[in-house]
């Protein structure tokens, strides 16, 4: 008995003594290499997952131009083969193919659009998430467009050739006829767009590279956000990404075009990719 207790001592006594030694920690240097490989690791990571980020936005951009494409398809299919008109009465300065407002200087109402119907259950213009509007003034001019523009030139609004790059506008109040769009596939109906004025503002046509009644070079509107591509749907409903290729700026606005990655695409500096031949 005596020894069994003795035992039990001893061994209680050994149990304390390895609770009271020291537990291996780790040393700064382990730490630092600790340190060092998560930052290598989240130095990998972020980039990706800031990437993987910017193609989901862009992939949502393309899912709302290409249904912004449709809804003019199914608007000229009810509509004797008028595409929506851009702005119906310009001059008025009231009416867009986004919405529509009450005095020239007030907000659009994007629920009055022609638009509207062809939009979805509840007929909203979806906004780009990778848009932003920067205009600290508030002069956002076209809001309620989603941060895109449309090819008003030549397709919100009828025009007659009179030779060469001029054109003469016969009406407003409509759009072309979709029939005298002679290469869908390659026309522009909407793209991306932005205008540089005094700082980044929302704006709802993409300017050609020249003005069909004039020849004169517009500022350019159609912006690059998308890691510098920007969406582009064409007249047969099919939607893809370009790349900027040229730019420019005529002087009359504060804010320039190349700042905020604003131009055009194509090769060739005409108007072949909005004109209807």
């Amino acid at each position: 008995m005596a020894r069994l207790l003795v035992s039990r001592r001893l061994n209680a006594s050994r149990r304390n003594t390895e609770t009271l030694r020291p537990r291996p920690a780790f040393t700064l240097i382990e730490l630092l290499v600790t340190i060092a490989i998560v930052s290598l690791l989240l130095s990998i990571l972020v980039p990706n997952l800031s990437a993987a980020r910017a193609q989901a936005r862009a992939a949502v951009c393309a899912s709302n131009v290409r249904q912004l494409a449709l809804a003019n398809q199914m608007y000229a299919h009810e509509n004797q083969d008028r595409a929506c008109p851009g702005a119906v009465n310009f001059v008025e300065n009231r009416h867009r193919w986004h919405g529509v407002r009450s005095s020239s200087s007030g907000a659009f109402d994007s629920a009055l659009g022609p638009l509207v119907p062809y939009l979805g259950a509840d007929g909203a213009i979806r906004q780009c998430p990778q848009f932003r509007n920067y205009d600290s003034g508030g002069n956002g001019f076209e809001l309620g467009n989603g941060g895109y523009g449309y090819n008003n030139a030549f397709v919100g609004t009828v025009v007659r050739p009179l030779g060469g790059v001029f054109h003469i506008v016969e009406t407003d109040l409509t759009g072309t006829l979709m029939s005298r769009v002679r290469n869908p596939a390659g026309t522009v109906f909407f793209t991306d767009a932005a205008f540089a004025a005094v700082d980044l503002i929302e704006y709802s046509f993409v300017e050609p590279r020249f003005f069909p009644t004039n020849g004169f070079r517009p500022d350019p509107s159609v912006h690059f956000r998308h890691s510098g591509g920007a969406n582009v749907a064409w007249g047969d409903g099919h939607v893809d990404r370009r790349k900027r290729t040229f730019t420019w700026s005529s002087g009359l606005y504060d804010a320039q075009a190349d700042r905020f990655n604003i131009g055009w695409f194509g090769r060739r500096d005409d108007n072949s990719l909005f004109d209807l031949r």
